[in-house]
């Protein structure tokens, strides 16, 4: 998926594996300025769910979206979802089997800080309309979805290099028609930059990056 909104899939039979010198190839072709802004490998039986910024999903079957190889840029989101003046896709996420994620939640975060977990099960049915998904205040915006089983640790790292972690299960669960609860108390101007969900039973690393390139 671009920035400015062009999606499209392509068969991973379509790049071979290369060695570290090697220089790649073209995965999609795009048009001046824009820039792929999301990549995913999945089935094309999988259920792609686009959020938007005014708190509406849609849902889409991989195998709906154009399958037009590396060299193309593929077709614009406003002739596959009905978006309306103004609306754009904020987050994406893949959803292999609704049915094997019975216990499953959404967990919404915003780039003011606010998170909000719903079962993912009140998101199975979106029709071709789309569904409400969440409330996002007016001076806010929907900064990233994540699929959680309910016992993950939640990261958020912020813009000027402020860091917290919580569990999950602090933010409890509530309705699609919600705006949730606040994850991280910011600055005057502050907002969140990434957030990550982790495994606290496993050992995990994060590692920050620099707009200047510093790790």
């Amino acid at each position: 998926v671009s920035r400015s909104g062009y999606v499209k899939r392509a068969a991973l039979a379509a790049y071979r594996a290369q060695r570290r010198g090697g220089r790649g190839r073209r995965g999609m072709a795009t048009k001046t300025e824009d820039e792929v802004w999301k990549l995913f490998v999945a089935s094309t039986h999988a259920t792609m769910l686009f959020f938007t910024t005014r708190g509406t999903v849609f849902a889409r079957k991989v195998f709906e979206l154009p399958d037009v190889g590396p060299n193309s840029r593929g077709r614009a989101l406003v002739n596959l979802l009905k978006l309306d003046e103004g609306e754009n896709v904020a987050a994406l996420l893949a959803v292999r089997d609704f049915a094997e994620h019975e216990d499953a939640f959404l967990l919404f975060a915003t780039r003011l800080g606010r998170v909000k977990r719903t079962p993912l099960s009140d998101y199975a049915n979106i029709r071709v309309v789309g569904l409400r998904a969440l409330v996002i205040n007016d001076d806010d915006d929907l900064l990233s979805v994540h699929l959680t089983d309910g016992t993950r640790h939640v990261f958020m790292g912020t813009r000027q290099g402020m860091g917290i972690r919580f569990e999950e299960g602090q933010a409890r669960s509530m309705g699609r028609v919600t705006a949730g609860v606040r994850g991280i108390n910011l600055r005057a101007g502050e907002k969140v930059e990434e957030v990550a969900t982790l495994d606290p039973c496993e050992e995990n690393d994060i590692l920050a990056v620099t707009d200047r390139g510093f790790g």
